[in-house]
Parts: structure tokens; C-alpha cells; sequence
């Protein structure tokens, strides 16, 4: 069997829709964010980033910075092995001291990734938890649902955020073993899901709540710890998922949760135990990022005032985008082809990078420019951005189509 051919087969029609993903070529550079070099078939040239997830800019602090130099400089670039062999550095229980007081758990576990930390837990939980069944909420993140999907246990598919719905289905299960799985902050929509409706009405069901946070930790709650830790709802959720890799600017995933939980996912999860450890220097970044966080409300501050700033410029100019009440602005465009296109224009022209957002992380007709304004955002930065979107909504007559 020729397999090129079936590989390029697809790639062909990927493109032919609209779908093919580029990567743009960045050199991110400490104290220029969000500054950025792109390499491109013109040469190397000064762009703004306006899709990081490295929301708050805690990639370039200088305190995370220096600890990730020093812990390298003391311990090694590498953990030398899983945690079990050889891997356990004294960085990652440190660390995981940290994310447990984060928020509020007894203990921590750490994982390489969110998208691990997702789909080893929810695999781990379902197939080993006997009859269990997993009512997992409509959009949640291909990783929760690659993790349930591993596990084989029996799933309820609940419509988005309607607690109403979840109340009904988990009443429809009956008896058996029930698992909440759901989100905080929806990464595309930005959407904030009603969390305590939800809680009330798994614990009315006596249903353990699995909560992914990924998009919420470091950027809500006085200390950082996420909507939960906003809502004051923390110590009634039983398991609470995040990610060392976006707000924190660092890498890595992780879970929180009762002691016996944790030690269950460390002792069982696959995706925990036969996999290299997070190197120490990451976990000591990773843990100063967090330190910083807890104490420091000032970049979440300006974040949220330049979110703001951003919307009303874009409703000045007839813009169209999603509301919700977090740090994520959707400007939806509904068609791949136009999408990838003002992304292309807005960089070849403007110096502006915003990675147009289509299928699969969307629906199809529901494409987007995914826009993540950060502290570091000047007015200057806002006014470029708006005033070439303002200018490329006249251009390709999208004011009206689209919104």
C-alpha cells in the first residue's frame, strides 16, 4: 500500500476546505513581550502577539526566569527519569506543595502536559472507579474527552452549561457511580460555566465534580487559584485540573485533590507513571510563577483593564465578537477561507499575529480570530489592532455578513 498516498490524500482536502494548519515561526524574547521576531519568506521581522496563552506574560518575568536559569544551572537540564525511577527531584514535591495550597487540596500531582493530566485522570477514574458512568458537559476539551473515551466507561453527554440538563441526567443514572467532568473558562467561546448550579447539583447527586481550570488558574481568585477560588467553591469540588502552561507561564499539567485521591492517580494513571518527569528547572519556574501570583494582583489587574479596552474599541468599530465575562475575545468570521486570510493580511501588513482559530478546535461556521489581550498590551498595541481589523472589515465587506 502506497501510505504517502493516503497521507497526502488527506492533506489535499484539509487544504482544499480551508482547514490546513501553518505554524508561524516565533523567537519570543525576554522583555519584549508581547513583542516577538517572525521568521517568514520575507525575512525576520517585528510582529504583535495577540493569541498567546501565556496570558499574563509570566513566560519573560524575571523571577520565573531566574529560577528556571539557576535550577538548570544547579541540578541539570533533565529529571534523569519517571518519578518512580530515578526522576523524583526535590523541585517537583515543592512544587506540588505549592499547587495543593493553590488551591486548597490536600495534595497535588504533577503530569507533562494538561492535555496529559486530563486524559490520564479521567481514564484512570473511570475505568477503575467500578460502574461508573461520566456526564461530561457538551464542549468540553478534546482531552477530557480522549481521557473518557480510554476509560470505556459509560458517558452522558450533558448540553453546555445548562445545569438544568446535568440535573435531569444524573437523576436518569441512578445509583451508580457518577462523575461531573466540566470546565471553568471554555478556551474558544470564553464562556464561564455557572459553577455553583453545577456543584449543588452534583452534590445533590452525591456526584464527584472533576474540574478542568486550564483556562482559569493564575487569571481569577485573589491568589490565583481560578474561578473556583473566585467563587469561594474550592473545597466542594473533588477534583481540580490545570495547567502550568498558559497563565503561569511555564509547562506542564497537573490535579489537586483529597490525599487518597491523588495517591490513587499517582499509584494507577498511565499517563503519570511511565513518562520522563518535568524537568527540575521547570517545576522551580513553574513554582516561582505561582508564588509570584498568589501575592501579585497586578498583572491580573491590567489584563482585565486591557480586555476591556479591546471590547469597547471593537464596539466603537462594529466588530463583531462573542461576549462573556472572561480574558478570551472571539471575533468570529464563520468561513476557513477568510479567516486564514485576514490572519495572512493582518500579519504580512500590520506586523499583528492572530492565528485564525477553524475546525477541529471550532465547529465548521464558526471560525474565529482567538484574541488574548495582555498586561503588557499598550494603547498604541490596541489602537494598531482595532484599526486594522476596522480596515479589513471594510475590505472584505464582513461588518454585516458576519456578525
Amino acid at each position: 500500500m502506497d501510505f504517502d498516498a493516503v497521507f497526502t490524500s488527506q492533506l489535499e482536502a484539509l487544504r482544499a476546505e480551508g482547514n490546513y494548519r501553518t505554524f508561524a515561526d516565533l523567537e519570543r524574547r525576554v522583555g519584549e513581550y508581547p513583542k516577538a521576531l517572525h521568521h517568514g519568506a520575507e525575512g525576520v521581522r517585528d510582529v504583535t502577539v495577540w493569541c498567546s496563552n501565556d496570558y499574563l506574560g509570566m513566560g519573560h518575568h524575571p523571577a520565573v526566569v531566574e529560577a528556571m536559569v539557576e535550577a538548570a544551572r544547579v541540578h541539570g537540564t533533565g529529571a534523569g527519569g519517571t518519578r518512580n525511577i530515578g526522576g523524583n527531584a526535590h523541585h517537583h514535591v515543592l512544587l506540588e506543595r505549592e499547587l495543593a495550597d493553590l488551591h486548597g487540596k490536600d495534595a497535588a500531582l504533577l503530569f507533562t502536559s494538561g492535555y496529559v493530566s486530563n486524559w490520564a485522570a479521567l481514564a484512570t477514574l473511570g475505568s477503575r472507579i467500578p460502574g461508573a458512568v461520566i456526564l461530561s458537559d457538551a464542549m468540553n476539551h478534546a482531552s477530557m474527552i480522549e481521557g473518557i473515551r480510554h476509560s470505556r466507561a459509560d458517558k452522558v453527554i450533558w448540553r453546555h452549561n445548562d445545569w438544568r440538563d446535568l440535573d435531569r441526567k444524573l437523576a436518569a443514572v441512578g445509583d451508580r457511580p457518577k462523575i461531573v467532568a466540566f470546565e471553568s473558562v471554555y478556551s474558544m467561546d470564553g464562556d464561564i460555566c455557572p459553577l455553583r448550579e453545577i456543584v449543588e447539583v452534583a452534590e445533590a447527586h452525591g456526584a464527584m465534580t472533576y474540574l478542568d481550570e486550564v483556562h482559569a488558574v493564575g487569571m481569577y481568585g485573589p491568589r490565583g487559584g481560578g474561578v473556583s477560588e473566585r467563587e469561594g467553591l474550592a473545597d466542594r469540588i473533588t477534583l481540580i485540573e490545570g495547567t502550568l502552561g498558559k497563565a503561569f507561564g511555564v509547562v506542564g499539567g497537573y490535579v489537586t485533590g483529597s490525599a487518597a485521591l491523588v495517591d490513587f492517580l499517582r499509584s494507577f494513571a498511565s499517563g503519570f507513571i511511565f513518562t520522563t518527569a518535568l524537568p527540575p528547572a521547570v517545576a522551580a519556574a513553574a513554582a516561582a510563577s505561582i508564588r509570584h501570583l498568589k501575592r501579585s494582583s497586578a498583572e491580573r489587574a491590567a489584563q482585565r483593564a486591557n480586555v476591556a479596552r479591546v471590547r469597547a474599541a471593537l464596539d466603537r468599530h462594529g466588530i463583531p465578537h462573542l461576549a462573556n465575562d472572561s480574558h478570551i475575545i472571539p471575533v468570529m468570521i464563520g468561513d476557513p477561507v477568510k479567516c486564514r486570510m485576514i490572519s495572512n493580511i493582518l500579519m504580512d501588513d500590520w506586523g499583528i499575529y492572530v492565528q485564525p482559530i477553524n475546525y477541529p478546535t471550532v465547529p465548521k461556521g464558526t471560525e474565529r480570530l482567538r484574541i488574548t489581550p495582555g498586561p503588557l498590551h499598550t494603547g498604541a498595541d490596541i489602537d494598531r489592532l482595532v484599526s486594522a481589523l476596522s480596515a479589513l472589515w471594510r475590505r472584505c465587506a464582513l461588518s454585516h455578513a458576519v456578525a
